[in-house]
């Protein structure tokens, strides 16, 4: 399995991971499936500020991971939200634990402070998989989103990457395409086997 940066020419491979989450469960709340051109322009528009990470074994894409921007305000700016998706057919494999620690720890080379996940609820798969990776619930929106015909409540987990100091003027962080290269290349090689 290898890690590398996705780019445009993922999106087919990544919206079809993808698919199945949206038609056939809670896992997001995206009801319709994007067409590939707004995939990649996600991956385009996201990888201007923070990671888009894939994972591929033999040329394939199994699983990707990124970040996003918790809130567009620059006071949220050290905060952002993670996501992780796995081909089904490599679940249980550690391709996501493996996304996730080189998401994590480009984000807090970027000067990231914390990542949220959001998770619909019930979900125990996914909140073990998050708590065992050191997430921490602290909130739960009641009836917020409505799929397939049912009402999903969304819990709300932290993981703190760097703890913030008070009356202390953090850095700005440090946008994805501007972090070192060979500190990215460094942590894809060691998150990859």
């Amino acid at each position: 399995m290898k890690l590398s940066i996705a780019n445009p020419q993922f999106a087919s491979q990544i919206r079809t991971i993808y698919a199945p989450f949206i038609q056939q469960g809670y896992i997001t709340f995206e009801t319709e499936l994007p067409d590939i051109q707004t995939f990649e322009k996600r991956i385009t528009n996201y990888s201007e500020k923070y990671p888009w990470l894939v994972m591929e074994e033999n040329g394939k894409i199994i699983g990707y991971a990124y970040a996003s921007a918790y809130r567009e305000r620059t006071a949220y700016q050290w905060v952002v939200e993670c996501s992780v998706y796995v081909d089904r057919e490599y679940k249980k494999r550690g391709v996501a634990s493996k996304l996730y620690a080189a998401l994590f720890e480009l984000l807090k080379a970027q000067g990231i402070y914390k990542v949220y996940a959001v998770i619909t609820i019930p979900n125990s798969e996914s909140v073990g998989f998050h708590e065992r990776l050191g997430f921490t619930w602290f909130a739960t929106y009641k009836n917020v989103g409505f799929k397939l015909d049912k009402w999903c409540d969304v819990g709300w987990w932290e993981l703190t990457l760097t703890e913030a100091i008070a009356q202390q003027v953090p850095e700005t962080p440090i946008l994805f395409p501007d972090l070192d290269q060979d500190l990215v290349k460094e942590i894809l090689h060691k998150h990859s086997n």
